[in-house]
């Protein structure tokens, strides 16, 4: 059949199930973000590409599949490079088209040329795979190299070039190949490591089960929950994967932020981990709540790249391939023998219970400005089960990771890069994957809200069911509580402060959302109620207790040792 490179570009990623772009087009790609509307794809513009990254990645975590989005030349690739990098240190398969001038510019002798710069070499340092369609008949086997590379090993994001000389080249070609043609799918491990690892597992007196972000962003709650049931032992969560799964709510545990999370880390004989990277945030799986019982607990690890094997801590059974299809290999071997829970896992889940309920009776009240743990909990604690939660900021994540009352099965933040400002574009994104059915909230700082609050447009123009609830101290409240740390109080903070003239509610409805401004804990969860009735996206400006966001934040020893290595 005869298409077009930009008609070809869209068969390739219709084959893989991806119907959503995201970005600012300009002449290299108005064809094909005409195109791609008229096939019924969403095509969302946001209001500056950096964000245009980030609703991607939100996308590829709702989906469990590559997302693109695209730059325009020179400025607009600039504006991705933080996207880019996010996505690679968050794992996230995006795929980021680029646009750029044709090849001939690149090689005349000349001064002064507009919108150019030499792209590739800017980004390959922040991808997985960068390469350029510089002829109409490489268009397959380069965007088919993306999405191998892109969701191949450790997912991770790829830059492709997309000159201007070959958008509206005519190919010849058959019709798209489906992705198990071209590139490994469904890798599952070796027979004889499933069948130690269960022999392994049967034989444990206090398994645990480390689940961490991969889990959520391959869509894979449901046969973790067998494998969890099977093991009959608690789930533990790291930082990252603080999405819950669906059936297990009641006892999965926050690791070093719950009491029976650390108690069940120190007993356990064994520990399957799953979905995560043994990062810093778990102390490499090695370090502080590890090191009691070390010497006898046994470890496995589900895990897609085998080049990650044995790095941050020695594994007994590795289990390569895509957890997609290993944990349902470990849950046929286990079919045949489950488990009995033993009897501390009921108390670590009356106790777990016990501890939420308690920060929830605890968290100061009664305040004007309102104290940040208390916004938290009546932020929270009537959140629905099906909603979708998203965080951003820095004291107001700290708070919100210990007094969030709610229990969500997906949860966007963006824990292992760190960026600011990801919280409006990651719920624009969701939102677009989720098809705007499922209530959303965004919780977060005022400092981060800033980043990109332009995107309250985008969130109205898709009238998205979104409620933010926006932590407002006028200040960047870790950095005030860094100041207070390093040089006392009363000295300079530096850097740190902004206009205690703003009013978020009413710039809300500048952008046509519904805007409250609250200073009582008792009136915020009957603003977030009327801001859902509302159908509008919106605001919630909650004046909060400068003092206690910056001096208060609850764990911050535990959130150090994160940081701990090398300084001690």
């Amino acid at each position: 059949m005869s298409v077009k490179v930009y008609e070809r570009i869209l068969d390739l990623f219709e084959a893989e199930g991806i119907n959503t772009i995201f970005g600012i087009p300009d002449p290299n790609f108005v064809h094909l973000f005409h195109t791609a509307e008229e096939r019924g794809w969403n095509v969302v513009a946001p209001h500056h590409e950096e964000t245009a990254g980030f609703m991607a990645e939100a996308v590829s975590r709702m989906t469990g599949k590559a997302a693109v989005c695209i730059g325009t030349l020179g400025p607009g690739i600039a504006n991705m490079a933080g996207a880019i990098m996010c996505a690679k240190v968050e794992n996230s398969p995006v795929i980021f088209l680029g646009g750029q001038r044709a090849r001939i510019t690149e090689q005349r002798v000349r001064r002064g040329r507009i919108q150019f710069v030499q792209q590739s070499n800017l980004v390959e340092p922040s991808v997985k795979y960068s390469a350029s369609i510089e002829y109409a008949d490489q268009t397959d086997e380069i965007i088919r190299e993306g999405l191998r590379k892109a969701l191949s090993g450790t997912p991770g994001p790829v830059y492709i070039e997309y000159p201007s000389h070959v958008i509206q080249e005519e190919l010849d070609v058959p019709p798209a190949l489906p992705p198990e043609r071209y590139r490994l799918v469904g890798q599952t491990a070796g027979q004889d490591k499933i069948e130690e690892a269960a022999r392994l597992i049967g034989a444990a007196k206090q398994p645990i089960l480390l689940v961490g972000h991969g889990v959520h962003t391959a869509r894979a709650g449901a046969s973790v929950k067998e494998l969890a049931d099977l093991m009959a032992c608690p789930v533990i969560q790291t930082s990252g994967g603080t999405s819950y799964i669906e059936g297990l709510e009641d006892r999965t545990f926050a690791y070093g932020f719950s009491k029976s999370a650390v108690e069940a880390v120190v007993e356990s004989d064994l520990c399957l981990a799953i979905g995560t990277e043994l990062g810093e945030p778990v102390h490499f799986g090695k370090g502080r709540h590890w090191l009691k019982g070390e010497a006898n607990r046994s470890w496995l690890l589900i895990e897609q790249d085998p080049a990650a094997i044995g790095v941050n801590r020695p594994i007994d059974v590795p289990l390569v391939g895509d957890l997609r299809a290993v944990v349902p290999q470990l849950v046929e071997a286990l079919k045949g023998a489950p488990r009995t829970a033993t009897p501390e896992l009921e108390r670590w889940i009356s106790e777990d219970a016990a501890q939420l309920a308690e920060l929830a009776e605890t968290a100061p009240s009664g305040r004007t400005p309102v104290h940040p743990a208390r916004l938290i909990v009546e932020a929270t604690k009537d959140f629905p089960a099906d909603g979708i939660m998203v965080r951003d900021g820095g004291a107001t994540t700290i708070f919100g990771w210990t007094y969030s009352q709610a229990k969500p099965h997906d949860v966007m933040w963006n824990q292992n890069f760190g960026h600011l400002g990801t919280g409006l574009p990651y719920a624009v994104g969701a939102g677009v994957a989720d098809g705007g059915k499922r209530p959303m909230m965004l919780i977060t700082g005022d400092s981060s809200f800033q980043f990109h609050i332009s995107e309250l447009e985008t969130a109205v123009r898709l009238n998205l069911p979104l409620v933010c609830v926006v932590a407002v101290d006028y200040a960047w409240g870790l950095e005030v509580g860094v100041y207070k740390r390093t040089y006392g109080h009363g000295s300079l903070e530096t850097g740190v402060h902004w206009s205690k003239e703003v009013r978020l509610d009413k710039v809300a409805e500048g952008f046509g959302c519904y805007g409250e401004y609250v200073e009582r804990d008792e009136d915020i969860a009957p603003a977030i109620k009327r801001a859902y009735a509302s159908g509008k996206p919106a605001v919630i400006h909650v004046a909060v207790d400068p003092t206690a966001n910056s001096e208060e934040m609850p764990s911050y020893d535990e959130f150090r040792t994160w940081y701990a290595e090398g300084q001690q």
